[in-house]
């Protein structure tokens, strides 16, 4: 599939952008409802993405160019240049974790209770973005014989993008539905948000040929470790607060 939807004025829109602002848009949507009921209210979430949308595609631009310095060491200008790849969503939220603290104590608003308005959105606009890397035909596993492999090049590869999209489908259904039925503190939506992902990234990333490296360790899967680990243990540490606050 050509990875260029359309021209204008001789500039290519690529499917990847269209795909990425179409998770921007349908994951705000559905962020500002999750806002309104949990009592946030809308504008202070408008206000928030505001700032946490563009600084996040910076953190995801960053964080690959911090791992990737070797092809930009020479030309270090063609780091600015995001049209040629290279946008790692493990920088995004990263970014959009650090901008949402700066803003709720800034604003005073809680949080955790924002955190988990925007966690289901999140995982929603990651699941829609994956299909951007099957356009390109980047971003997948090793070779596989598994009837649902994809040819790439020739060869029969391990459809990686998929696994992790329809993981992440999975994922905000659940959320959605835990949001509303089992959540008993703020937090836990946002929390497990992290860590299932978490989850699902550390075993994909063993299968994908071009991950980022830090030595000998692939750094998703590092960060997917992490990533698994301390949101849970934040989880227990509230609960265990609330439990003691309630006795």
């Amino acid at each position: 599939m050509d990875p260029v939807a359309f021209q204008i004025f001789g500039l290519e829109v690529r499917w990847y952008g269209i795909l990425i602002a179409m998770g921007v848009l349908i994951g705000t949507i559905i962020a500002l409802k999750e806002s309104k009921r949990l009592g946030v209210g809308e504008e202070p979430l408008i206000d928030l993405l505001i700032w946490a949308i563009p600084l996040s595609l910076v953190g995801a631009r960053a964080y690959y160019v911090i791992f990737s310095w070797d092809m930009y060491r020479n030309n270090p200008i063609e780091a600015l240049n995001i049209r040629n790849g290279g946008l790692a969503i493990h920088g995004a939220v990263i970014m959009a974790i650090i901008v949402a603290i700066v803003f709720t104590r800034i604003r005073k608003i809680d949080f955790w209770t924002i955190a988990d308005a925007c966690g289901p959105s999140l995982i929603l606009g990651q699941s829609i973005g994956r299909w951007g890397n099957f356009i390109n035909q980047e971003a997948y596993g090793r070779p596989t014989d598994l009837p649902w492999g994809i040819i790439i090049d020739g060869v029969k590869v391990h459809p990686t993008f998929l696994y992790e999209s329809v993981w992440n489908f999975l994922v905000f259904i659940f959320l959605l539905w835990y949001g509303r039925n089992k959540q008993k503190i703020r937090g836990e939506v946002f929390l497990l948000y992290l860590s299932l992902y978490s989850f699902i990234r550390f075993f994909v990333e063993g299968l994908r040929t071009d991950s980022l490296m830090f030595g000998s360790i692939r750094v998703a899967q590092l960060v997917s470790v992490i990533g698994f680990i301390i949101p849970l243990c934040i989880l227990y540490i509230r609960r265990k607060k609330n439990a003691e606050i309630k006795s």
